[in-house]
């Protein structure tokens, strides 16, 4: 169920996402950015230490986003020197001092110093890493930072959604009122063609004057544009709703939009029709821009 609620939600492809985890003998570090791009395309840095996980990070990735362009940066980062847990091999430490005074006895030699003895082989052992904790430190961490950026990108994802609505909502309203001077325009042009042809003087029969208002009327009709922009409206709100990977599909619905303001526009016969056309291109192209960022 809780699958299904994120697949219903609008994921921008620009977010960050960070996260780290202490394991025995360090800590994990991971940066997570991503941009919009055409397909996924991750790019992992990583160490020496972690680079036999990329395949399983890899895959991790693949199942959870399907778009953008990520760079995935590793830091395997050693505890401080006051928390290393350093453990002298107390046998060993005293015994190089005893045969150092032997040795210092017979000869004339300066006192030890206690860091030569440290520096002795075996003295001092540092806590090795253990490979599995590690590893599975990493692919903890890496996933706590990658539910990071999904939730950036869903948060930016809806943002970008209330920004389309908007301009769908502003779609609308150009369509209503084109909608609404239709049967206006189309009586202003018939009335123009008449004034023409008294200006003319110019006799035509009925049949002929009824055929190129007709004809007239064709050209001037854009009932199916706005039909058409209507239905892609509805659409794209289909679309926006079911969430997921939806950014190839709005951007194919965009190019829709843009063949009917353009219809529009070669159609228009007045005023009213073009300026409606320019706003709906400004309109469609603000939603394009912001569609390019949707996963």
């Amino acid at each position: 169920m809780a699958n299904q609620r994120e697949q219903n939600k609008v994921r921008s492809m620009t977010a960050f996402g960070r996260a780290e985890a202490n394991y025995a003998s360090g800590t994990a570090i991971w940066e997570l950015r991503s941009v919009n791009h055409r397909y996924l395309e991750p790019h992992f840095r990583l160490p020496e230490a972690a680079r036999s996980l990329e395949t399983q990070l890899r895959d991790i990735l693949r199942k959870t986003l399907s778009r953008g362009k990520i760079e995935l940066a590793l830091t395997l980062k050693p505890i401080s020197a006051e928390n290393t847990g350093l453990e002298i091999n107390q046998p060993l430490a005293q015994a190089l001092i005893q045969a150092a005074k032997q040795v210092a006895s017979g000869a004339e030699m300066q006192p030890l110093n206690p860091l030569q003895v440290l520096q002795w082989p075996g003295v001092i052992s540092e806590p090795e890493a253990d490979p599995d904790q590690q590893s599975s430190t990493i692919l903890a961490a890496f996933r706590e930072a990658l539910g990071q950026l999904c939730a950036n990108r869903e948060r930016e994802g809806a943002e970008l959604a209330k920004f389309i609505e908007a301009r769908l909502m502003g779609i609308e309203e150009q369509v209503a009122n084109v909608r609404e001077l239709l049967p206006q325009i189309l009586e202003a042009q018939r009335e123009k063609l008449r004034s023409r042809l008294e200006e003319l003087q110019v006799e035509l029969d009925k049949d002929r004057l009824e055929q190129e208002i007709v004809l007239l009327a064709q050209k001037a009709d854009v009932d199916e544009e706005l039909d058409r922009l209507s239905a892609h409206t509805s659409e794209t709100r289909r679309v926006l709703a079911g969430g997921g990977s939806i950014g190839r599909r709005l951007d194919f619905l965009m190019q829709e939009f843009n063949r009917e303001a353009n219809t529009l526009s070669s159609k228009s016969v007045v005023t009213d029709t073009t300026q409606a056309a320019v706003e709906l291109k400004v309109l469609i192209e603000q939603m394009r821009e912001q569609i390019q960022n949707i996963e």
